[in-house]
């Protein structure tokens, strides 16, 4: 694998995207990069909360910010808007001096024209989000997977303009329903060899 490979995993919630993605690290030896990237991003912004608040608010639109401002300069720009700014200020620096694997934080649109980045979109049936809800995300029914869902999608769409979820934004998409979350992240390897064998 070349120097300074990117990999940018999206994620239906309840699809064992962000297992994954650790799969990916342990195989690569590289590091991953999910909810960390927020908790960077508020020490550069002075925000001091608790992490599952800061997360929550990290996917915070314009919809249900209005009105928060703050008082000088850079801080008068809206608080959703800043965290999303020292988020992507973060994974491009990232992206300057390491191979590493992006969970989410719209990391395929942010790095788009770095060389050597490579995104995949991890989906998954509705009976295997529900299975694996009752092990892995304390009995979430499928309604609140979704609502989950609409936040990312939300999210992603307002700072992208792009489609979450929409085929073109990806290299591949992989359905994990009838395969194992290590064989998805060794199909996402072997892409990337192919791939960068052919550049």
């Amino acid at each position: 694998m070349k120097d300074r490979t990117l990999i940018t995993i999206t994620r239906q919630y309840g699809s064992g995207g962000k297992e994954i993605s650790k799969i990916l690290t342990q195989k690569l030896g590289i590091r991953c990069y999910d909810r960390k990237i927020v908790s960077m991003a508020a020490k550069h912004i002075n925000e001091c909360v608790n992490i599952d608040d800061l997360l929550n608010r990290s996917y915070n639109s314009p919809e249900n910010c209005l009105g928060n401002m703050g008082d000088y300069a850079y801080e008068r720009v809206p608080a959703h808007n800043r965290m999303y700014i020292e988020q992507a200020k973060i994974l491009l620096k990232i992206a300057e001096r390491e191979s590493a694997v992006f969970v989410g934080r719209c990391a395929d649109f942010i790095l788009r024209d770095q060389p050597h980045v490579y995104s995949f979109f991890i989906y998954a049936s509705d009976e295997f989000r529900i299975q694996r809800a009752k092990t892995h995300y304390g009995e979430q029914s499928l309604k609140e997977m979704e609502a989950d869902d609409k936040i990312r999608k939300r999210y992603y769409e307002y700072y992208t303009g792009q489609k979450w979820g929409d085929p073109r934004n990806y290299d591949l998409m992989i359905n994990v329903s009838k395969i194992s979350l290590e064989t998805a992240a060794d199909m996402i390897i072997k892409y990337i060899n192919l791939r960068q064998n052919q550049e």
